[in-house]
């Protein structure tokens, strides 16, 4: 079985990583309930629970640009670890990360 096509695509511009947030929010919409993402050290790919994803070029896990990436669709993942290099073609990690109450705060 061949590998689909990407529903959508966003080349990643270090000088204006606000837009990549921008996309990620703007094509959320297209795909189902959000399943896990996969990130090489080029690009990053977001897939649905139909296996329908989008991607972005041009941003890997070597870059701390990543982070805030991977946290704006809730993924879970480590962010002091996440740079590492590993002998695998990418690092896959689950959506839907849940907060629990008032983590935000302090006392």
């Amino acid at each position: 079985m061949a590998e689909r096509a990407a529903l959508a695509q966003h080349e990643f511009d270090r000088d204006d990583p606000n837009a990549a947030l921008e996309f990620l929010k703007r094509t959320r919409s297209e795909l189902r309930s959000l399943l896990r993402v996969r990130v090489w050290t080029d690009r990053f790919c977001v897939y649905d629970v139909n296996k329908d994803f989008f991607e972005v070029h041009g941003v890997g896990y070597p870059d701390e640009a990543i982070v805030p990436l991977l946290r704006a669709i809730n993924t879970a993942f480590k962010p002091e670890t996440i740079h590492q290099p590993t002998s695998q073609p990418y690092k896959e990690f689950k959506t839907g990360r849940r907060h629990p109450w008032a983590v935000d705060r302090v006392m």
